[in-house]
């Protein structure tokens, strides 16, 4: 197997892949485009496909990986190349939220002492 993808193409293609994917996965679009074709798409298929950006970053890498590869054995290993590289892209650059402190002040409460 001969690649004849330079590691600018590869990190180009991997690079479009996670965009494409993030767009339709995660984001409204101009107009909130995006966020109606998903609450369109439903509870089937297509809305499951669109929920789930592991599975649509592995749709999202087949034309890539058809146009890029030169024959059935390339293009499966670019396939599932580009969707990892799109789903390792996704959860290095996902918002991560600091742990909320996990204590809790309680007042001193002295005994009563009297006087």
């Amino acid at each position: 197997m001969n690649f004849r993808l330079s590691p600018t193409e590869l990190l180009i293609a991997v690079l479009a892949v996670w965009r494409i994917t993030h767009l339709l996965w995660g984001e409204d679009g101009p107009f909130e485009l995006l966020l109606r074709l998903r609450k369109l798409a439903g509870r089937g298929f297509f809305g499951e496909l669109l929920d789930c950006f592991y599975c649509l970053s592995l749709w999202i890498a087949i034309p890539f990986a058809w146009v890029m590869g030169n024959n059935w054995l390339e293009r499966l290993v670019l396939w599932l190349s580009f969707s990892g590289g799109a789903i390792l892209l996704e959860r290095t650059t996902v918002a991560r939220t600091p742990p909320a402190p996990e204590w809790s002040e309680t007042p001193n409460i002295s005994p009563s002492v009297e006087q």
